[in-house]
C-alpha cells in the first residue's frame, strides 16, 4: 500500500475503480438472464421489492462508510498523522459493528412492516448482509483514503462473481428441492411460493458476495499490517486524538454522508412502494401482475441503465480524498482544476452511453434477457425513456461527493430532499391520472435526477467559486454522440440485414460506435493531449491518435 500523489492520479484511480465497477455490473447483467429463467419475473419482483428496503437500511447503517471514512482519514494522511489515521480506522470498525448489528436486527424482526407478506422471507435473508457490509465498507474506505483503489476494485469483482454463482445456484436448488423441476406450477399459490423461494436464493447470493469480498479485504489488510505498523511507530506528532474525540468526529462526518446518500437513493424505495403497494390498493389490481411488471422494470431496465453510472461512482470515490486533502491544504485553485477535470471526464463517458442506450435499447435488452415480445417491447420503451437520466445521475452522483469533499456536508441532503418531493409528486400524478403506468416511474426518476443535478451543480459553483466549462464538457460530447448514434443505428441495421441475428449485430455496432465517438471527439477538439494522457493507458491512446493525425505533434 502506498500514498499515490502523481498528477491527475485520481483519474487513473477512478479508471481502475470504474473498470472494476463496469466489470462487476457486466457480471451482474450476465447472471440476470439465467436467474430470470430460474425465478421468473414474479420472483424478480419479490426480490427487488425487498432489495429496495434492504438498500435503504444498508445506506443508513453502512453503505456511506467507505466515502466518509476515506474523507476523514485522508485529511489525517495529508498531515502525515498516521497514528491518528489508524485510530480513526479502529473507531470506525467499532461504530459499524454497533450500528450494523442494530440495523440487521431491525431488518430481520421488522421485515413485515416494510414489505408485503410474500417478500418478508426475502428481506429477512438480506438482514445479516448489512452487518457484514459495514466491516467491508471500513476496510474499503481505509485503502481509498490512501488513494489506492485496486483493493476495492478486486473485492468488487470477487463480490459480484460470488453473488452470481450463489444467486443462481441457490435459487435453482431451493426450487428444485420442493418442486423437483423448474417447470412453472399450475396453481397461483404454488407460483407465488416458487417465486419466493427463488428470490430467497438470490438474496443468499448477495450475502455470499459481500462475505467473499470481506475475506479478501481482511487478507489485504493483513498483508499491509507491517507497513501500517512502521508508519505508526515513525509518526512523531505529539498530539494523539482520543477515541472519544474520534468517535464524535466520525459521527459528525458520517451522519451527513448517511443522510445525503439515503435520501439520494430513497427515490427507488418510494417508487417501489407507490407502484407495488399503493397502486394495487387504490385501483384494486392483482399483486402478481404488478410484481411481475416491477420485476421487468427493476430487474432489467434499471440494471442496464445503471451500468454507465459505474464510472461516475468510481470518479466520486476517487474525488473525495483528493478534494478533501486539497481543501485541508487550502489549495482551492488546484481543487477547482480537479473538479473541472472530473466533471468533464464523467460527461465524456456518460453522454455517449446515454445515446447508445437510446439507439440500441431493443437489441441490448434482447441480448441480455429472454423475454416474450410483449415484455421486450415494454423493457425497450422504458429503457429509451430513461436513457437521458444516465447523464443526470452520473453528474449528480459526482457532484454529491464533490460537495462532501468540499465540506458542504448538509447541502446534498437538502437538494436530495427537494428532488425527492418533486419526483414523488410527478410519479403519483402521472400514475393515477394518466395511463402511462410504469412509464410514470421512468419519467419521475428522470425528473428526480435532473432536479438534483441542477441543484448540486449550483451548490458546487457557489462552494468552490468557479463555473464549469460548457463547450468541451457538454456541447462537444453531445455533438459527437449524436453523429455516433446515427452511425451505430446504421451499422446495426446493416449487420442485422446481413446476419439476421440481433445478438450478432449489436456487439460490432457498439464497437464501431466507440471508435467513431473517439475519432469525432478528437476531430472536434473535445479533449486535449494532456487530458487524454491522464486516462488509464492514455499514453497509448495519444500515440495512436498522433499516428492517425488526430492530435498535433
Amino acid at each position: 500500500m502506498k500514498d499515490n500523489s502523481t498528477k491527475n492520479n485520481f483519474i487513473v484511480q477512478a479508471g481502475i475503480l470504474a473498470a472494476a465497477g463496469i466489470i462487476s455490473r457486466i457480471i451482474g447483467l450476465l447472471y440476470r438472464s439465467p436467474l430470470q429463467r430460474v425465478i421468473g419475473d414474479l420472483g424478480q419482483g419479490y426480490y427487488h421489492a425487498a432489495y429496495s428496503f434492504y438498500t435503504i437500511i444498508l445506506l443508513i447503517s453502512s453503505y456511506s462508510i467507505p466515502a466518509a471514512i476515506s474523507k476523514v482519514i485522508a485529511q489525517k494522511l495529508a498531515l502525515r498523522e498516521y497514528r491518528n489515521a489508524h485510530r480513526i480506522f479502529q473507531c470506525a470498525l467499532g461504530y459499524v459493528l454497533a450500528v450494523g448489528g442494530a440495523a440487521s436486527l431491525l431488518l430481520f424482526f421488522g421485515a413485515g412492516f416494510f414489505v408485503a407478506p410474500e417478500a418478508v422471507p426475502v428481506l429477512r435473508t438480506f438482514a445479516p448482509t448489512i452487518f457484514i457490509y459495514g466491516i467491508l465498507g471500513v476496510l474499503r474506505g481505509y485503502f481509498q483514503a490512501h488513494k489506492s483503489m485496486s483493493q476495492t476494485s478486486v473485492s468488487q469483482i470477487l463480490e459480484q462473481i460470488a453473488n452470481a454463482v450463489v444467486s443462481v445456484g441457490a435459487a435453482w436448488l431451493m426450487i428444485r428441492q420442493v418442486y423437483g423441476s423448474l417447470e412453472m406450477p399450475a396453481g397461483e399459490a404454488e407460483q407465488m411460493d416458487r417465486a419466493v423461494r427463488g428470490a430467497v436464493g438470490s438474496a443468499l447470493g448477495t450475502g455470499a458476495g459481500v462475505l467473499v469480498a470481506l475475506l479478501f479485504m481482511l487478507g489485504v489488510y493483513q498483508l499491509n499490517k507491517g507497513l501500517i505498523g512502521r508508519r505508526i511507530r515513525l509518526d512523531r506528532h505529539e498530539q494523539t486524538d482520543s477515541y472519544g474525540e474520534i468517535l464524535k468526529m466520525i459521527t459528525r462526518v458520517v451522519t451527513p454522508f448517511i443522510l445525503s446518500t439515503a435520501i439520494y437513493n430513497l427515490s427507488s424505495t418510494v417508487n417501489t412502494s407507490i407502484y407495488t403497494k399503493l397502486l394495487p390498493a387504490v385501483r384494486d389490481l392483482g399483486t402478481m401482475d404488478i410484481s411481475s411488471r416491477w420485476g421487468v422494470f427493476a430487474g432489467q431496465v434499471l440494471t442496464i441503465s445503471e451500468i454507465p453510472i459505474a464510472f461516475a461512482s468510481a470518479m466520486a470515490a476517487a474525488m473525495i480524498p483528493t478534494v478533501s486533502q486539497l481543501v485541508a491544504a487550502r489549495k482551492m485553485e488546484e481543487a477547482k482544476r480537479k473538479i473541472n477535470l472530473a466533471v468533464k471526464t464523467t460527461m465524456l463517458i456518460s453522454i455517449p452511453c446515454a445515446v447508445g442506450l437510446f439507439v440500441l435499447a431493443r437489441p441490448v435488452t434482447g441480448l441480455l434477457f429472454k423475454n416474450t415480445q410483449e415484455v421486450e417491447d415494454l423493457a425497450t420503451k422504458l429503457l429509451m425513456t430513461m436513457a437521458v437520466s444516465v447523464i443526470f445521475y452520473a453528474l449528480s452522483t459526482l457532484s454529491n461527493q464533490i460537495l462532501q469533499g468540499l465540506g458542504r456536508l448538509n447541502v446534498p441532503i437538502v437538494n436530495a430532499g427537494i428532488a425527492l418531493v418533486i419526483q414523488t409528486v410527478v410519479a403519483v400524478t402521472l400514475l393515477f391520472f394518466t395511463k402511462l403506468d410504469l412509464y410514470s416511474i421512468a419519467i419521475a426518476r428522470t425528473v428526480y435526477s435532473a432536479v438534483i443535478c441542477i441543484l448540486n451543480q449550483r451548490a458546487v459553483r457557489k462552494a468552490a467559486g468557479y463555473r464549469q466549462e460548457i463547450t468541451h464538457t457538454f456541447a462537444v460530447p453531445l455533438l459527437a454522440s449524436f453523429f455516433m448514434g446515427c452511425v451505430v443505428w446504421g451499422a446495426y441495421e446493416l449487420l442485422l440485414f446481413l446476419t439476421k441475428s440481433p445478438r450478432i449485430a449489436v456487439l460490432p455496432a457498439i464497437l464501431i460506435g466507440a471508435g467513431v465517438y473517439f475519432v469525432l471527439l478528437l476531430v472536434f477538439r473535445g479533449v486535449t493531449e494532456e487530458e487524454l494522457k491522464s486516462f488509464p493507458k492514455g499514453y497509448l491512446l495519444a500515440r495512436a491518435a498522433k499516428k492517425c493525425g488526430l492530435l498535433k505533434h
